[in-house]
């Protein structure tokens, strides 16, 4: 409990002003945000959020100028606060492509882990295996596209090599192969993923079956909760998986898929809600317990102590 100190005193106008916060009850929200924006993953799919909402704003902003100009609203067909929001999720884009320049780093920790904690199915192993090298195939060529299209790296630069003196190789960077290709691995990544959901699916419905066996009339709250839970996540990276897929086609392809590029913005905004809600539900605390669930672990407490005593 905080101190009150008495009006006129300088403590006073220091806990009325300073102290302030102490009328604002705390948050759960505000800590579960908190703690998803802490991690890296959870901080990306943030600023994608926001880098295609406001791709889908721009636009909308343009064409209410371009309507308001044409009633004699507006002195110019334009909109200043759409060139403002359009450079904002520029600014956010490069800062989301060198954000990633340590992806590569959770990727090598996951093809370790990989190794020494293999997936329930030869198949789901295989299919992870072959995730994580296109992973490491992706990585280096988006942060070899970001060097050279900022201009940080020349893209041409002469290569000598050891074993002959005399013979110099120009190395020529075009930055947008090097884009191509590093979508293409992407691209082998989320349909793999497609493969990868179906084991999941597999999986989900059998652990459904083996809890609604062992339990012989149905699950208990806590399996209920676990189930809903991971129902949630797989249907939430079902759909971004989906909206990924003609992104990573668009961008693979010399000449894109889509000739208008509201369709990118669409697809990058359902894959970002997608994802976002995904790690949002994954970093939510489990619910209290309930009252019945309490006394059954108490039951189940001093029926082992029955069982085995001291």
């Amino acid at each position: 409990m905080s101190r009150v100190s008495k009006p006129g005193k300088l403590s006073y106008l220091n806990d009325s002003v300073l102290g302030a916060f102490v009328h604002v009850p705390p948050s759960d929200t505000l800590n579960h945000l908190v703690r998803y924006l802490s991690t890296w993953s959870g901080c990306d799919k943030f600023f994608q959020l926001i880098q295609y909402t406001l791709k889908l704003i721009v636009p909308l902003l343009h064409l209410r100028a371009r309507l308001q100009y044409r009633a004699g609203l507006r002195k110019a067909p334009t909109s200043n606060a759409a060139a403002g929001y359009d450079k904002l999720s520029g600014m956010i884009s490069d800062s989301r492509m060198l954000g990633r320049f340590w992806g590569m780093l959770p990727i090598l920790q996951w093809l370790i882990s990989l190794e020494r904690n293999p997936q329930p199915t030869r198949t789901l192993h295989t299919i992870e295996r072959l995730q994580g090298w296109s992973m490491l195939a992706y990585y280096p060529l988006e942060h070899l596209y970001c060097l050279c299209v900022h201009g940080v790296v020349p893209s041409r630069f002469p290569l000598q090599l050891p074993f002959l003196q005399n013979v110099k190789k120009n190395v020529r960077l075009d930055a947008n192969k090097l884009a191509l290709w590093s979508c293409r691995f992407w691209a082998v990544y989320v349909i793999l993923q497609f493969a990868h959901l179906k084991e999941d699916k597999m999986l989900l419905e059998a652990r459904q079956r083996s809890l609604r066996k062992g339990k012989g009339t149905g699950l208990t709250a806590e399996g209920k909760y676990e189930l809903k839970q991971k129902w949630d996540i797989y249907w939430s990276e079902v759909l971004t998986n989906l909206a990924n897929f003609p992104l990573t086609i668009h961008w693979s392809l010399e000449k894109g898929l889509f000739k208008d590029n509201t369709w990118v913005n669409i697809f990058g905004f359902i894959a970002a809600v997608a994802s976002f809600r995904s790690g949002w539900k994954a970093t939510a605390l489990p619910p209290p317990p309930t009252i019945d669930e309490e006394q059954e672990k108490a039951v189940q407490q001093a029926e082992a102590a029955v069982e085995t005593p001291d």
